[in-house]
């Protein structure tokens, strides 16, 4: 087990473990990943003044806390399955990922990691300016349908 990198945890740097953790090495010190955080909140208010600086939208955004970065240690990162069978994209929350991941595999799944510089996307630009918060759950393409038919079913019962 020596051979397995683990990082314990030490205040409330998560992401940081986290992200050590998975990677197998020192590769973030809690310095990068504020530069990181920094960045991004560098980059949101330039796009955010593309829609001019003296609109509201603008003058609010300023007014708010980093959205990628607090001082708890906290590292904004949202994870979407997005299974062509469902009806939607489903956030995943943090907690969920790991777990979703293994019974993933465990099923018989493959899971494909993609490293390298990706094209920007609408959904990108969104999720860098704003948490999002999923509603509903999506479902199977088909299991509304079958659950109108079996609901249908029991109440003519």
């Amino acid at each position: 087990m020596d051979s397995i990198f683990h990082e314990k945890q030490e205040g409330s740097l998560c992401a940081q473990h986290c992200l050590n953790n998975l990677l197998q090495g020192e590769y973030f010190t809690p310095v990068d990943l504020s530069s990181i955080a920094h960045q991004l909140d560098e980059e949101e208010r330039m796009r955010m003044a593309e829609g001019g600086m003296g609109s509201e939208e603008y003058r609010t955004f300023l007014q708010q806390p980093s959205g990628n970065m607090d001082d708890s240690g906290f590292f904004s990162i949202q994870w979407f399955n997005l299974n062509s069978l469902l009806t939607g994209p489903e956030l995943i929350s943090d907690t969920y990922l790991a777990l979703f991941l293994a019974q993933l595999q465990q099923e018989g799944y493959s899971i494909f990691v993609i490293r390298g510089n990706l094209p920007e996307c609408e959904a990108e630009q969104i999720l860098g300016i704003m948490r999002v918060q999923q509603q509903q759950r999506p479902r199977l393409i088909g299991e509304e349908e079958a659950q109108s038919k079996h609901g249908l079913y029991n109440s003519t019962a």
